[in-house]
């Protein structure tokens, strides 16, 4: 076993996990990132972060070098994936001037380097080809243990993803698959120069049991593409669901304009898309867990990668005010610590995680309901912040700053806000 010589191990270093590196680091504590690939880095194409994250991102230093490796979109239109006719809109300069920070859409791996270099710069000890198989306890402190060797410090943050090692200390459980799957592609703009698509903001068409959704991505250069359908493999049980085929039977009858971009997908890969039940405790002695690996949620209102920042910049929230109190990194307390942040992080991420699989039952419907959703959807004021003010606000750090908890809302003919899972 190795001789403690860092405060923390961070295991993963996806975006969570070198957010929650950096944050901690900046404190000055001493930190090392356990990543099992042999390289770090980020798979996928765009991502979008809203107000909550550039916030975080400003904090930590980083809001002028990701703003200039990706775009600041003017709106987000929400279209009916049939007929192609617009549903309601978001005016992202006037959301930007709502909560003080802008709403972007960026390159994954962009966002990763960023993340990266700043972790280089601070100093984290970033360790690759380390495959974690398990934790044990030791006195005043936590040991990960990996194929190579073991990793002692006083506290083991576990964002090691949606199949987490750390999660079983505190549930038998599995991913629960949506039976939907995505297929992404981002191509150069010159590629979509004869297509009918808007270069200057995020469009997403909802369909019968489909969606499809369209942004620019590096400052212009780039167009991303998200196409996300059911499959019917999946449904059946089958093994080998969400290929091709399943695919092109998904939009077929879609609009134009879809029909038009599906040819530019990736169609080598693709995302079969899983979440999380929500856990009501993600402290396991001094292992905690971040990001995924406690709460990952679907991807309909675009906050998996959020909500991790979020759980990085809350938890080191936590450990700032020991440590302006005068703690040090051999001497904080961690166990208030690790408490104050599961009690608002597993509240605020639940809700997340509720309202991001009914958002998904509204943009999947059909037939009757199809038609009530886009009356409602139609009636919206384009100033009407009624959903996303619980969200972009500023981050929640004590449970009595937490607005209530989510509760599902029944797709009715009530009035224009309604719809969209308040």
């Amino acid at each position: 076993m190795t001789a403690r010589d860092k405060d923390v191990v961070v295991v993963g270093g996806g975006i969570g996990g070198l957010a929650a590196a950096l944050r901690l680091t900046q404190l000055g504590l001493g930190v090392r990132v356990l990543e099992q690939a042999a390289e770090l880095g980020e798979v996928g194409a765009g991502l979008q972060i809203a107000p909550n994250c550039t916030r975080i991102l400003d904090q930590l230093g980083l809001l002028e070098e990701v703003k200039s490796l990706g775009v600041l979109p003017d709106h987000m239109v929400m279209k009916d994936a049939v007929d192609g006719t617009v549903l309601t809109r978001l005016d992202l300069r006037d959301l930007e001037r709502r909560y003080g920070y802008p709403y972007m859409v960026i390159h994954r791996s962009d966002l990763h380097g960023t993340l990266l270099r700043a972790c280089e710069r601070a100093g984290v000890d970033l360790v690759t080809g380390a495959c974690v198989t398990g934790y044990d306890d030791v006195e005043d402190g936590a040991v990960v243990v990996t194929a190579g060797g073991s990793h002692e410090a006083r506290l083991v943050v576990a964002a090691d993803g949606i199949r987490s090692v750390a999660r079983r200390l505190l549930a038998d459980d599995e991913p629960v698959s949506s039976h939907y799957v995505a297929y992404r592609g981002a191509v150069p703009i010159d590629q979509v120069a004869e297509l009918d698509v808007m270069a200057d903001g995020v469009v997403v068409y909802v369909g019968p049991g489909c969606h499809f959704v369209q942004y620019p991505l590096r400052q212009g250069e780039m167009f991303n593409q998200v196409a996300v359908f059911e499959s019917p493999k999946a449904l059946a049980g089958e093994e080998d669901w969400g290929t091709p085929d399943e695919l092109d039977a998904a939009f077929a009858g879609m609009h134009e304009n879809i029909q038009a971009g599906l040819p530019l997908m990736w169609r080598d890969r693709w995302w079969r898309m899983f979440d999380r039940e929500p856990l009501p405790d993600w402290v396991a002695g001094r292992v905690v867990l971040l990001g995924d690996s406690a709460h990952a949620p679907l991807q309909y209102i675009a906050q998996g990668a959020i909500m991790a920042i979020e759980d990085a910049w809350v938890l080191g929230a936590h450990a700032e005010r020991q440590l302006a109190a005068g703690a040090t990194g051999d001497t904080i307390d961690w166990e208030p610590v690790l408490r104050a942040y599961s009690d608002v992080r597993t509240r605020h991420t639940a809700r997340v995680l509720a309202t991001s699989r009914r958002w998904g039952e509204l943009w999947h419907l059909d037939g009757e309901q199809r038609e009530v959703r886009n009356t409602l959807l139609r009636a919206r004021e384009t100033t009407d912040y009624s959903f996303t003010d619980w969200l972009y606000g500023p981050t929640a750090l004590t449970p009595e700053e937490l607005p209530p908890m989510f509760e599902p809302v029944p797709l009715t003919r009530e009035p224009a806000g309604r719809a969209a899972g308040r």
